[in-house]
C-alpha cells in the first residue's frame, strides 16, 4: 500500500504557488470548530494556500484561531449562517482557487442550504462536500447530474446516516452493502464516494474501489470526518484525481489516528488529536 500512495518531491525552487489552493467554506454559530479543523488539515497536507469563507460576525473568533489560514468573511444571515447573497463573493474569490471544500459546520438554515445547492452546481473547480453540503442536496441531487462542468472532480463524504438521506434507503442497509452502494452511486452521478466508517469505502467510475486498512474506534468523535474533508481538498489542490486524492487521504487519516490511538489510547482520542499526528503519519508513509 505505501507504494501505491506518491506524492511528489517538493523541489529546492517550490513555492506556495505550486500546491495549490484551497477555499473551504464552512462554519457557522456554534459549529466554528468544523472550520477549524478542516482548514488545519488542508494546511498539513500540503496545500500551498487555505482561505477560510465564513459568517462575517465569526471571522474575529477565526483569524484568532487560524493563524496560517486565511479568511473570507462574508454576508450572513440573522443567525450568523451564510445569507444567499454571499454567492457573488464567493464566486468572484473562487476564480484565484483550486478546489472547494463545502460542507462542514454551515447549519441547515434554508438561505444557506440554497447557497450551497447553488455553489454545487454552478463551481468549475474539484471540490469535497461533506456534512451540511450533503443535507443540502439530499433531495436535490440533479445538482450532481446537470451540473454544466460534466468533467469536473466531485468527492462526497458521507457517513452511514448521510448514505442513507442520500440513496433514501437505511443506514442498516448501507451497512450491509457498503461497497456496492458507494460504487452504485459513483457510477450514476460521476463522482467519487469515500463512505466512511470502519473500512471505508472509496469508489469512482468505472469500478475503482478502495477498502481502507487503516483507522480505529477511537477516531468515532466529532470532528474526524471534518479533517479528511480537509486533506482530501488539499490533495485535489495539489492536482490528484478524485480516487487518489481520496485513497491517500483516508489511508493517512486513519494512520495519524492509529498513531494516536497508541500514544493516548483510544478512549480519550479526538479530532484535534488527528492534525497532531498528522506529521508522524506522513513521515511513517513518506520517510
Amino acid at each position: 500500500m505505501k507504494r501505491a500512495l506518491k506524492i511528489k518531491k517538493r523541489p529546492r525552487s517550490a513555492h506556495k504557488g505550486d500546491y495549490g489552493h484551497v477555499l473551504v467554506i464552512a462554519g457557522s454559530l456554534g459549529m466554528t470548530g468544523a472550520a477549524y479543523l478542516c482548514c488545519e488539515a488542508a494546511i498539513l497536507s500540503g496545500a500551498g494556500l487555505v482561505t477560510l469563507g465564513l459568517p462575517k460576525s465569526l471571522n474575529p473568533i477565526m483569524e484568532r484561531k487560524l493563524t496560517e489560514v486565511m479568511t473570507l468573511p462574508l454576508p450572513e444571515t440573522k443567525e450568523q449562517t451564510l445569507a444567499r447573497s454571499a454567492e457573488a463573493k464567493i464566486t468572484a474569490f473562487a476564480k484565484r482557487c483550486d478546489c472547494l471544500a463545502i460542507g462542514p459546520g454551515l447549519s441547515q438554515n434554508a438561505q444557506t442550504q440554497g447557497l450551497i445547492r447553488s455553489l454545487i452546481k454552478k463551481s468549475k473547480m474539484p471540490m469535497v462536500i461533506d456534512a451540511d453540503g450533503l443535507n443540502a442536496i439530499a433531495d436535490h441531487l440533479d445538482v450532481l447530474r446537470t451540473t454544466h462542468n460534466v468533467r469536473r472532480t466531485t468527492t462526497i463524504t458521507p457517513h452511514p446516516g448521510e448514505m442513507a438521506r442520500l440513496t433514501h434507503t437505511s443506514a442498516a442497509i448501507i451497512q450491509k452493502k457498503r461497497k456496492i452502494v458507494a460504487q452504485r452511486f459513483s457510477d450514476e452521478y460521476n463522482i467519487t464516494t469515500v463512505l466512511k466508517g470502519s473500512k471505508t469505502v472509496v469508489a469512482s467510475p468505472g469500478k475503482k474501489v478502495y477498502i481502507n486498512s487503516t483507522g480505529n474506534p477511537g477516531m468515532a468523535s466529532g470532528g474526524s470526518g471534518d479533517v479528511l474533508v480537509g486533506m482530501i481538498a488539499a490533495f485535489l489542490a495539489q492536482g490528484m484525481d478524485g480516487f487518489k486524492a481520496a485513497r491517500l487521504a483516508v489511508y493517512v487519516h486513519g494512520l495519524a489516528g492509529d498513531i494516536a490511538a497508541r500514544e493516548k489510547g483510544e478512549i480519550s482520542l479526538r479530532a484535534g488529536d488527528l492534525l497532531k499526528f498528522l506529521p508522524q503519519a506522513f513521515k511513517k508513509v513518506y520517510g
